[in-house]
């Protein structure tokens, strides 16, 4: 197989879908609304879930051929792209208020309530989240509507009582009380990986996938989710703010459990290796044609720095 360029494939991806983000952010919101939507938007973050997408559909892809894109697969998951990008978007912009993490940084600059007041930012919330759907259902014939109801029943479950809001109860709950490991990893399976888990769902429903490769799918997509958590508690206490883009060190301030506070550094270190491997593993599993975007994203998330 040819050496696989990364950097190219992911460059091409977010230009696709920094586009398609900015054509249909905000655009005709009224009264600031849409600037509040497109300041929470555009212009940061490192748009993982939409690369997950995209790596899943090229994935599933490989082996279908012409009749896979006169589907309308590409299109529908271009849009999955975008949807779980604004969904993620919108979840920030609600735990970043005072009524929950009360954060006054996200992505460099300072959050959206801070910049716009606490009522807008509920509102271009609300407003992000009513549009991930609605991307995801476009009229005429561009995506069939099978594959539309299995792209918001997937998103929607992922983003609901049964992940990331779900995770997010469980979290608020336990600000200053201890947890088991047991305990924080179902916490952070909610909150953190339902959503990346859903991600590569969704790419991998864009396409004519077995249900086996759709289940070692979904397994690399759950020890995805859980690296990134892991990795995410490594950083707050390794790195300082202005490398992270957020407030280093919150976690620890407001007493919340975390598996460096649980497991400690070393250990949580080796428990995101060990996700890694596990996620490589179920790539394997899949036995799919191209999988190598998925294996170079599963890199990334583990070695990152911020």
């Amino acid at each position: 197989m040819d050496t696989f360029d990364f950097a190219s494939w992911s460059q091409a991806c977010l230009l696709r879908v920094e586009q398609a983000l900015s054509d249909g952010v905000g655009v005709g919101a009224p009264a600031g609304l849409g600037e509040a939507m497109r300041y929470a938007v555009l212009d940061g973050g490192k748009r993982l879930r939409p690369l997950l997408v995209l790596a899943a559909r090229q994935a599933v892809a490989a082996g279908d051929g012409k009749a896979s894109a006169s589907a309308g697969f590409d299109e529908a998951a271009l849009r999955a792209a975008c949807a779980v990008e604004l969904i993620h978007a919108y979840s920030l912009v609600h735990d970043d208020m005072p009524c929950m993490d009360n954060d006054v940084l996200r992505r460099g600059k300072p959050t959206v309530h801070v910049q716009f007041g606490q009522a807008q930012a509920l509102l271009a919330g609300d407003a992000l989240q009513a549009l991930a759907f609605e991307l995801l259902a476009p009229e005429g014939a561009a995506v069939p509507e099978p594959v539309q109801a299995r792209l918001c029943r997937l998103l929607a479950r992922a983003a609901g009582a049964q992940g990331m809001a779900g995770g997010q109860a469980i979290d608020l709950a336990h600000v200053g009380c201890g947890m088991t490991e047991d305990a924080l990893r179902h916490m952070h399976r909610l909150k953190t990986g339902a959503l990346l888990q859903a991600s590569v769902l969704m790419g991998a429903h864009c396409g004519n996938a077995a249900p086996a490769a759709l289940q070692a799918l979904a397994d690399y997509g759950a020890a995805l989710g859980l690296a990134f958590q892991v990795v995410d508690d490594i950083l707050d206490v390794t790195q300082d703010s202005a490398t992270l883009g957020k407030t280093a060190g919150k976690d620890a301030e407001q007493g919340k459990p975390t598996y460096v506070s649980l497991l400690g550094l070393e250990r949580a270190q080796a428990y995101a290796s060990e996700l890694l491997v596990q996620a490589m593993a179920a790539l394997d599993a899949a036995a799919l044609p191209d999988t190598r975007a998925l294996a170079a994203l599963a890199q990334m998330v583990v070695n990152r720095s911020h």
